[in-house]
């Protein structure tokens, strides 16, 4: 999974003249009968752009760039613009667009001359019909006289946004299907937008999609609403073709390369790289926070943490200071988190964490999605809905103390322990009712274990230079068995904090052997 996105987009030669073409009261219900009849017919792959398009390198698509006195609503009273993105590289099929006016659809109408190209030559050989890849919305976020861009659809179903004060970093899907599975992961596209003009003084905008795979179809409104936190209200129907092992709905992608918690690659000098540090779960039926750090494996894992009518769910970055990175061009402490809130009762089923071995910082290799229990037969159709915030590492909510940090080292070194075996494992615990707790009082440790993983000792410290509660672990897992823990703070029987789980699977490198 390229973080380019690579993979599918969707659809036709599409425009910026203005002929009305279907009858006025565009909306969902309009989209949900397309995407039905869509589903009834057998899936037809998109047609593809120019050899040469897909096999330009990075760089030279990156000098294809739509004309800023181009941008759409740009004469108009609104506060938000569209910038239209071109097909290229990564992107080998077009996206068909549209503009609800008045309640009229127009189609947006591809014309050579809204892109720059990298010389005449090139641009000569640009089909008149070639169609965008995607497009991008902005809005002055950050001033009245600049319109940032903060969200944008490119690539198969995969959308980015941020809040005020964010970089763009990971995604979000509008559904995942047989994510990790043997027989492949299949990656349904956004094949058709509507985007809806907003008034003067609007402060949200609404985009419709339809969206088709070889499993299934499915219809999208997405209400937008930028801001310090991003705001996207959601509602999706699904209908089946075919069905399908794995179903992920309002799926996260995002990249962990190496952390706090991990051993630095040879030859790295940055402390961590990653866009997202870690998953955020609240289950529905519990009622308990759940952070589990994220880790890049040796070998695929798949991790299903149970959420039964989940309350919310986020691939989070935790880590939000500059001297966390160091690196001044990728600047990862800006990157967003995001954060899905379920609304209705989704039923029984599972947070779903696929971890993917990566080597490199250029792969999304962080997928997580909620999925149900059983899943969707052939014919069947479901609806969603669910809210979905981009911003900082606050916008869940979370009321409880967290855990900032986690380091992990060899339990057989000086300051480690003296067990042959087995790891020192530290979580730096901050925030909630912990701010509000005095350094003197007692604060003790919950720690579990599951039957691969003996437990040598835990306690807990107040560290005065970070102002944190630190609990500290030595802990050995049996044999070749993947360390499994589970633990939390309490005072007085009540808990303090989230609940803190990690999981080590054999073969990953900490001790620099």
């Amino acid at each position: 999974m390229l973080r380019l996105l690579a993979g599918v987009i969707i659809s036709s030669m599409t425009a910026f003249a203005a002929t009305a073409s279907e009858p006025g009261g565009f909306d969902f219900d309009d989209v949900a009968e397309k995407a039905r009849q869509l589903a009834g017919k057998s899936w037809q792959a998109p047609p593809e752009i120019p050899d040469f398009l897909k096999e330009i390198d990075y760089s030279r698509y990156q000098e294809i760039r739509f004309r800023d006195d181009r941008n759409l609503w740009r004469d108009s009273d609104s506060r938000f613009q569209v910038m239209l993105t071109p097909a290229g590289k990564y992107f080998t099929h077009p996206v068909t667009l549209n503009e609800i006016r008045d309640g009229e659809v127009e189609p947006i109408r591809f014309a050579r001359d809204l892109f720059t190209y990298p010389s005449e030559e090139f641009a000569k050989r640009i089909p008149a019909d070639l169609g965008f890849a995607g497009f991008r919305l902005t809005y002055p976020l950050r001033g009245p006289d600049i319109n940032n861009q903060f969200l944008a659809f490119a690539g198969a179903s995969y959308f980015r946004g941020v809040g005020r004060n964010d970089g763009f970093g990971l995604s979000a899907r509008g559904v995942a299907i047989d994510t990790g599975q043997p027989r492949g992961e299949e990656f349904p596209s956004f094949i058709e937008f509507w985007l809806e003009n907003p008034d003067a003084g609007d402060e949200q905008v609404v985009v419709y999609a339809l969206l088709d795979g070889p499993s299934l179809a499915g219809a999208y409104q997405f209400t937008i609403k930028p801001g310090d936190v991003l705001d996207v209200e959601v509602r999706a129907r699904l209908f089946f073709r075919e069905r399908v092992g794995l179903p992920g709905y309002a799926p996260l992608t995002s990249m962990f390369y190496y952390g706090e918690n991990t051993l630095r690659p040879m030859g790295e000098w940055r402390p961590q790289t990653h866009d997202s540090d870690g998953l955020l779960v609240t289950d529905g039926d519990s009622g308990e926070w759940l952070w589990r750090p994220l880790i890049n494996p040796e070998s695929l894992r798949i991790s299903y943490l149970r959420a039964n009518n989940p309350r919310g769910f986020g691939l989070i970055q935790r880590d939000r200071d500059f001297r966390d990175f160091q690196d001044l061009e990728a600047r990862y402490e800006l990157r967003p988190s995001a954060w899905v809130e379920p609304e209705g009762d989704w039923g029984k089923g599972s947070v779903v964490l696929v971890e993917i071995p990566t080597r490199s910082e250029v792969n999304d290799n962080i997928v997580a999605f909620w999925s149900p229990e059983e899943s969707p037969q052939k014919g069947a159709s479901v609806d969603l809905d669910y809210r979905l915030r981009f911003g900082p590492a606050s916008l869940s909510g979370h009321p409880s103390g967290y855990a900032a940090n986690t380091f992990i080292g060899d339990g057989n070194r000086i300051g480690g322990g003296d067990q042959e075996g087995a790891y020192r494992v530290l979580v730096d615990f901050e925030g909630g009712p912990l701010d509000q707790t005095d350094p003197g009082a007692d604060v003790v440790s919950q720690v579990s274990a599951d039957e691969h993983t003996e437990v040598l000792e835990h306690f807990v410290e107040y560290s005065e230079p970070a102002r944190q509660w630190r609990l500290s672990m030595l802990v050995r897992p049996s044999g070749d068995q993947t360390m499994s823990l589970r633990a939390f703070l309490s005072q007085d029987g009540e808990p303090l904090t989230e609940t803190w789980t990690y999981e080590l699977p054999p073969g990953i490198d900490i001790r620099g052997k």
